[in-house]
């Protein structure tokens, strides 16, 4: 009788230095016996280390446990390892030789090193969200850029907000990916948000802040959109999967597994499957977009 593959997550440090955050770290291992034969040693597993985007992160756990349960060639002599951080952590990670994929949710931009490929697997949405108890309807691009850049300061000044007071920005870090995409598609590229918000390491950071705070409004991944939370139409369309797939939403950006040059061995085949098997599409579908 053969056992089905599992998956076992664990915790630890994640890598560099002392200004990483704790991190969880999912090691997939697919395990077979068979229950009247004698154990046989396990074949060395090759490891494939991550780091990167709290956003690329459930993602790509999810394809890791699928492709492991896929039956693809060798795919008991895998390990994956999986460490967060932000999108700036897995490009320096991989481009050091740290780890073998940086997850990036981001664009390539002229400032990273040079000799990375950025191998894109699909796209996601950002939504920008607020307290349960201060629904907001709609804003334009101008409006976001004026709250989020600091120049409307009070929720007075924002038509149909239930909250009162100042409005309390939630942000990210600066290594995080969906700051950098956020700062790109809402507020035009050319601005940055105000200084006086919180910033926080993690999508779920971000999240569980909005949620507890009735003044707040943040952005996350699509994923991060819990009950309770409250999405803000932008331009007009709401920031759903549909609309986001359909091209309709425009707060959309890329999810990649990046490489120090073009990737190799266990770490090409898991790529190449992750973009192009059915089995990955139907992951990425779930919460994602495809990216054909």
């Amino acid at each position: 009788m053969r056992r089905s593959p599992r998956a076992s997550v664990t915790t630890k440090p994640s890598l560099g230095g002392p200004v990483r955050q704790r991190a969880t770290t999912i090691a997939l291992a697919a395990i077979a016996a068979t229950a009247v034969a004698a154990p046989v040693a396990s074949a060395a597993k090759t490891t494939i280390t991550m780091s990167g985007s709290t956003s690329v992160a459930p993602l790509v756990t999810e394809l890791a446990k699928k492709y492991i349960a896929s039956g693809q060639p060798g795919y008991n002599k895998v390990r994956f390892v999986l460490q967060q951080g932000g999108s700036d952590t897995g490009i320096t990670d991989v481009s050091r030789g740290r780890v073998t994929i940086g997850n990036v949710s981001r664009t390539q931009q002229a400032s990273d090193p040079g000799g990375l490929v950025f191998n894109k697997i699909a796209y996601d949405a950002i939504c920008i969200i607020t307290n349960p108890a201060n629904p907001l309807g709609t804003l334009s691009q101008e409006q976001v850029s004026s709250i989020f850049t600091g120049r409307t300061r009070a929720w007075s000044q924002v038509p149909g907000a239930r909250a009162t007071g100042s409005i309390e920005l939630i942000s990210r870090t600066a290594t995080s990916g969906t700051a950098d995409a956020f700062r790109e598609i809402f507020l035009g590229g050319q601005q940055s948000v105000a200084a006086s918000a919180q910033v926080k390491s993690s999508n779920g950071l971000v999240q569980s802040t909005v949620l507890n705070t009735r003044g707040a409004i943040g952005f996350v991944s699509l994923d991060f959109v819990r009950e309770g939370l409250k999405t803000i139409n932008y331009q007009g369309v709401a920031c759903t999967l549909r609309n986001a797939k359909s091209g309709q939403y425009k707060g959309v950006r890329p999810f990649s597994l990046v490489t120090r040059g073009a990737p190799s061995g266990e770490a090409k085949k898991f790529i190449k499957w992750a973009q192009s098997s059915a089995a990955a599409k139907a992951v990425v579908n779930t919460h994602w977009i495809p990216v054909s």
